[in-house]
């Protein structure tokens, strides 16, 4: 099995639709720093799992320096983000999202 990761970082705001008052609700901006784990059993004609550069531009061309809730069809909370980027990236089985220090959320296909 051959696994790859790539961290990056992504610039944006969002705000939280949430059943409760929280100041999560108002427009405020994160540094995400996102880590997608890509994993297969066999390699492409490139020798590659997946691509580190279409990893990144697959992601940050649609969220960096964006107002999430603009651009994505859900509440845009980490949960969310990391199972919605898990989803995009070709052998993708892990993805960490991590908002602010001590605050990460990873959604795993495993």
């Amino acid at each position: 099995m051959f696994t790859v990761k790539k961290r990056f970082e992504v610039a944006g705001s969002h705000k939280l639709n949430l059943p409760y008052e929280s100041k999560c609700q108002n427009i405020h901006g994160h540094n995400w720093i996102i880590t997608v784990t890509c994993q297969s059993d066999t390699l492409d004609d490139s020798g590659m799992v997946t691509d580190f550069s279409v990893i990144k531009k697959e992601i940050s061309d649609v969220l960096d320096h964006k107002h999430l809730n603009d651009i994505l069809p859900f509440n845009p909370t980490a949960e969310n983000i990391a199972e919605w980027i898990c989803h995009k990236i070709p052998n993708a089985v892990s993805v960490t999202v991590q908002e602010s220090e001590g605050n990460e959320a990873t959604y795993e296909t495993l």
